[in-house]
């Protein structure tokens, strides 16, 4: 065991959190943690981190586990680049390379008496580099620099990074410094589709120990092994990936609640028993009191019963439905020839895009590629510098940001539910209770307001606006998966027209028939899924290969064994020396793409090479 939880409780604010929690986490283990908003599940985080501690119980690590959490962005009082802040995951291996290049200088004018001293003191520091594998410390920095899409903001200084940048170099440190037990909460949040799936590919490889938090279903579902499920302060552990958790956990509820009906037989049978049997002995003369005491006796067997628990078969819901205005005319988003600046940078270029009534189509790409600003520009936030942005005739538009922008953060949650809603203030509580808002919460300030809860207040909002186009930003950010599937059902009865912005897969390929893929200022469009259109566009990146005549093969004498043998060798130097010579371009690679696809060559030489190295054992025998 690398982490064993015993029997802790927490409270917060008065709250119980959980009581009498236990869970054993394995060395090795890849674990996800899953459970509504609210259930306890970064409370659980921060005590493993030991950021807090428990109220009763105990955590128990095993000897020398350095723990990696991303708890709070780190303030620097100096200028610190997002790339000095990676290469401080190094910090060790970058000493031991400033005292190299110190003796290096000492070496140059070393007298002969000392000359030999520094060359030992050389010596050990330089074995004790290699040992800890210093020489590749730059290539893994730009492994993860190139994976999250860090490549635009990196040289910049960390203090004038965006909260989401920060949040994605703090990730990559923490993925650099490798500790034995990595805690990840919710770390796809800030990532774009392509960086979501190179996290998935390093952390199914990470040798360590992982923990996730996370709501992205197809996440979960590629990285974890075990699923461990937090709700109403209980924890049941699964084996497997999140998809059979599903399957299991729906198992596991059936066959609870066939005890607890069973149960609840049992002890209805026993309390008539029981009733019978003091009736029969008040009617006999004198009264019975055998019967009396054998009515006490099973009335003691009744209280020594554990009563089963009745499980939650359906637990509470957002209560989300659409109401849909009058249709719209038959184009709906029209955008021909659009262009957006950005200073000197060019950020769409001749984007053409075209949605009729009634579609359901996505927009993806990589984060900064403009997927914010075309929603911008449908809306009127922005303007764009050439070209048609524009909505077709009759449309009515729902906007839904990720970013809750508020007038006054001190307002109470139902005042700001009333300003978009003209609504009395009873009825206002109704509807708000549909979306988890009970009781005193709807007085709650709306500064105060987690990113999940401010999500849930917007789609209250929108849900009795006159609408006939939603257009949705990252809609699934901050919800729990149990709300995402409320949202994704509503969505999929909305009889007017959908665009939508998101990173997460599984939403997108259950709700979108189109896709629309922006790269490079430019919209190609897809029609189909998100994962039919990312096969697609992969094609369409591929170089075409000319297929050029084939001339006669001329006929050869078949070769002598040691010549087939000589020939196989000289294959396999010249494969060994590609392989080199991509290894070391790929070192210097700064396009994510060429990288990615750089990759892919490698391991495929290095398979064949394999092969050679078979053929040529049987060869040599």
């Amino acid at each position: 065991m690398i982490c064993t939880i015993q029997q802790i409780s927490k409270m917060l604010g008065g709250n119980t959190i959980f009581e009498n929690l236990s869970l054993d986490i394995k060395s090795g283990d890849k674990l996800g943690i899953v459970g509504r908003n609210g259930s306890g599940k970064t409370t659980l985080f921060k005590l493993i981190a030991g950021v807090e501690p428990p109220d009763a119980g105990q955590i128990h690590y095993k000897k020398g586990t350095t723990i990696g959490y991303l708890s709070q962005i780190p303030s620097f009082e100096k200028t610190t680049s997002g790339y000095d802040v990676l290469k401080s995951a190094f910090a060790e291996l970058v000493t031991i390379q400033q005292q190299l290049a110190e003796l290096e200088l000492k070496l140059l004018d070393a007298e002969d008496e000392n000359l030999e001293r520094l060359l030992l003191q050389y010596g050990q520091l330089q074995d004790e580099f290699v040992r800890r594998d210093g020489y590749s410390m730059d290539s893994e920095i730009e492994k993860v620099i190139n994976g999250l899409q860090l490549r635009l903001f990196v040289e910049r200084d960390f203090r004038d990074m965006s909260g989401g940048e920060q949040t994605k170099v703090m990730l990559g440190k923490l993925l650099l410094t490798q500790p034995d037990l990595l805690l990840l909460d919710e770390p796809t949040n800030h990532l774009d589709l392509f960086a979501v799936e190179w996290l998935e590919e390093f952390l199914a490889d990470y040798a360590g120990t992982v923990v996730i938090i996370s709501h992205d279903r197809y996440f979960l579902d590629h990285v974890v092994k075990k699923v461990a499920d937090l709700e109403e302060g209980e924890l049941h552990l699964y084996i497997g990936n999140y998809s059979s958790f599903i399957q299991e956990k729906e198992e596991r509820l059936l066959r609870e609640f066939q005890d607890y009906e069973e149960q609840q037989k049992k002890i209805k049978k026993m309390k008539e028993a029981i009733k019978r049997l003091r009736i029969w002995a008040n009617e006999a003369n004198p009264p019975n009191a055998g019967l009396h005491r054998q009515a006490r006796n099973m009335e003691r067997a009744l209280e020594r019963i554990e009563k089963i628990r009745k499980p939650l078969l359906a637990p509470k819901k957002m209560g989300l439905t659409f109401e849909s205005a009058q249709r719209s005319g038959k184009e709906v988003v029209i955008i021909q020839g659009a262009r957006k600046y950005f200073g000197e940078k060019e950020l769409l270029s001749e984007a053409d895009l075209l949605i009729y009534w009634k579609d359901r189509t996505a927009i993806v790409g990589r984060n900064g590629s403009g997927k914010s600003t075309i929603l911008k520009m449908l809306i009127g936030q922005l303007n764009p510098d050439s070209g048609v942005c524009k909505l077709g005739s009759n449309v009515k538009v729902g906007f839904l940001s990720q970013h809750f922008e508020m007038s006054d953060p001190k307002e109470r949650l139902i005042d700001t539910f009333r300003e978009e809603v003209n609504m009395e203030e009873g009825e206002s509580r109704h509807v708000l209770a549909k979306f988890m808002f009970y009781g005193p919460d709807v007085f709650k300030r709306v500064g105060d307001l987690s990113g999940g809860e401010r999500m849930r207040l917007r789609l209250a909002q929108l849900m009795h606006q006159d609408v006939n186009l939603l257009v949705l930003d990252e809609p699934t950010n901050h919800l729990d998966i149990e709300s995402r599937e409320v949202l994704e059902d509503a969505l999929e009865d909305f009889s007017g027209t959908i665009l939508a912005v998101s990173h997460d897969r599984y939403f997108l390929n259950k709700l979108f028939t189109r896709t629309a893929w922006l790269e490079d200022g430019e919209i190609t469009m897809f029609e189909g899924s998100f994962d039919w259109a990312r096969t697609k566009w992969h094609e369409l990146q591929q170089p075409k290969v000319v297929l050029q005549p084939q001339k006669p093969i001329p006929v050869k004498k078949p070769k002598a064994k040691e010549e087939i043998v000589e020939d196989r060798e000289g294959e396999i130097e010249k494969l060994e020396l590609r392989i080199h010579q991509l290894e070391q371009a790929l070192l210097k690679e700064g396009d994510w793409e060429s990288y990615e696809l750089g990759m892919k060559n490698l391991y495929e030489m290095k398979t064949s090479l394999d092969a050679y190295y078979e053929m040529w054992m049987s060869e040599s025998e």
